[in-house]
């Protein structure tokens, strides 16, 4: 069993109640709490080890979205500061190997290095609040009719920052490579469907017109981040990955009577003015200091944790039957742990996804070699080889493909290619271009043509690798091992150096298929090179398995 724990929200109403539930049920011999407040951690640490002392509870804090250096600022301190600002704005689009040794959330990874993380943060929400629809309104007014007016951005580079799919997506890949590269097993979210388990018609919002689109937008986010949790679920060497999603409100932590602010941070009472409205114009953002103030708000309220507080009356009204209705933050910490022991409780979306999409059949299956079949026979009747359109990424897809077409032109068979001496089988390489046609296509469709002396690009009117972003339409040529990269990248490559590893891949094959033979099914794998020709398709496929990790796994 685990000893070493990561519970990301670990201060928050379910976070204290699934490190509670691990201390008890699974003897850890260590719990790193995160929270996103210092404050926040070391107190719940301190409630911790007064319950379970045989426990080493760690605290850790700070925003996991952003580079270390700002995870214990607040947003608005970000956003207000251009310089950061503009940095968060790279670590959310630009680098991603810069942007993934920066971030709070690597770091505590490598930090700690759990053996298992439950991540309590409502990401969903924090994501979904950045609000991008009053962002949207905000730079479209600065656009106006006239232009974009340079005042405007601030507003357009915070507006930026609120879209939650860039954000999301680079979560889920900082996830993915921090717990790979430091070995975490098992991964559990907790997380939502945005709207407590009701449907378009919730009549619940923040205080905005039904249906609330902030809400819809946490629910967007809720279920993207489920569909990269599945694709993480099926990526060879991740750690298990399993989501418990609540369908309901969570509560709660406790009843008392509190200062309550509104949604304006506001928890003074003031006395009212009459205003007649048959004339003048509504203010809606009066001044206060204009209004005679006549206490604070105190109410008898129920703590739901990261839900909010709620009055008796609203409490009553979310939690009723037919509404959101309720589930306690105990129960979904019994059945995380449940989860982490391996247990089948039926509960978690990432394993009712996997058994509920349509797989691969064997149907389909006899269907493919008929369309090979068919496209052979198309081929030979008109003469023009079907190789690459281009369209299908990675960029090393069409180069390989337009490759091994060379390599089958001048060679014939796997045998051939391999017997033959790595310069002259460059020269038959390029030799073969007129004949194939890939002299005409592939430059035609932005992959370029390196020839045997590695000075001579042949190349039409774009060039696809390097890629280039925004606006730029040319690179500096730089130095030899530039062109190298991109020959790797997208170029097809007919260089003898090239041609070598052409080799080495084919003796693999050869011997894969070999081994296929003589052991039959037990040597079936994506080592063995299934083809019975030289099918260019299935050698590229052949790379992208065992040289680019470019598999799946069910």
């Amino acid at each position: 069993m685990y000893h070493d724990f990561l519970i990301l929200g670990g201060a928050g109403l379910v976070g204290m109640q699934v490190c509670r539930h691990i201390a008890q049920d699974l003897r850890p011999r260590r719990i790193v709490v995160a929270s996103l407040l210092e404050h926040e951690a070391q107190a719940a640490c301190g409630k911790l080890e007064a319950e379970f002392p045989e426990v080493s509870f760690v605290p850790a804090w700070g925003n996991l979205f952003v580079p270390r250096d700002m995870a214990h600022l607040s947003r608005a301190e970000i956003l207000n500061d251009v310089p950061m600002r503009r940095r968060l704005l790279d670590a959310v689009y630009e680098d991603f190997q810069a942007a993934y040794e920066q971030n709070h959330l690597v770091f505590l990874i490598r930090r700690h290095r759990p053996e298992v993380i439950v991540d309590c943060v409502n990401t969903a929400t924090g994501f979904s609040y950045q609000d991008v629809f009053d962002g949207a309104t905000k730079v479209r007014a600065w656009i106006g009719e006239t232009g974009f007016d340079a005042k405007g951005v601030n507003d357009l580079e915070t507006f930026l920052l609120s879209q939650s799919v860039p954000q999301l997506i680079r979560h889920v890949l900082f996830l993915h490579n921090a717990t790979t590269e430091y070995s975490t097993a098992v991964y559990v979210k907790v997380g939502t469907t945005g709207t407590g388990g009701m449907g378009l018609n919730i009549p619940y919002t923040h205080s905005e017109d039904r249906p609330s689109k902030k809400l819809l937008a946490k629910n967007e986010a809720a279920f993207g981040h489920t569909g990269l949790l599945f694709l993480l679920a099926r990526t060879p060497n991740a750690p298990i990955v399993k989501e418990v999603k609540p369908a309901a409100m969570i509560g709660y932590r406790g009843v008392q009577v509190m200062e309550a602010k509104d949604r304006f941070d506001n928890s003074d009472l003031y006395a009212a003015k009459t205003q007649d409205l048959s004339a003048g114009t509504l203010g809606l953002r009066d001044d206060a200091a204009g209004y005679e103030k006549s206490g604070r708000l105190r109410v008898p309220v129920v703590d739901t944790g990261e839900n909010g507080v709620f009055t008796r009356g609203e409490f009553a009204a979310i939690t009723a039957l037919g509404q959101m209705e309720y589930i306690t933050p105990e129960e979904i910490a019994h059945t995380v742990v449940l989860e982490i022991r391996g247990a089948n409780t039926g509960q978690d979306t990432i394993s009712a996804l996997d058994g509920s999409v349509m797989d691969p059949s064997y149907k389909a299956g006899l269907v493919r070699n008929v369309a090979l079949s068919d496209l052979d026979a198309v081929e030979r009747e008109c003469g023009v080889p079907s190789v690459a359109l281009g369209r299908l990424g990675p960029p090393e897809l069409s180069k390989l493909l337009f490759e091994a077409e060379l390599l089958r032109r001048a060679c014939g068979s796997f045998d051939a290619v391999i017997a033959e001496n790595p310069a002259k089988l460059a020269q038959k390489c390029a030799d073969a271009l007129e004949s194939s046609g890939v002299i005409r296509t592939a430059p035609s469709i932005g992959i370029p043509i390196l020839m045997p002396d590695g000075k001579t690009l042949l190349r039409g009117p774009r060039i696809n690798v390097p890629e280039v972003v925004g606006h730029n339409t040319s690179v500096a040529l730089g130095d030899a091992a530039m062109a190298d990269k991109w020959a790797k990248k997208g170029w097809i490559d007919l260089r003898a150096g090239n041609m070598e590893q052409w080799q080495a891949r084919f003796r693999k094959m050869v011997k894969g298929r070999a081994t296929l033979r003589e052991l039959g099914s037990a040597a079936a794998s994506i080592e063995s090179f299934m083809a019975t020709g030289f099918e260019i398709g299935e050698v590229v496929a052949w790379i992208f398995n065992n040289e680019m990790g470019g598999y799946r796994q069910k």
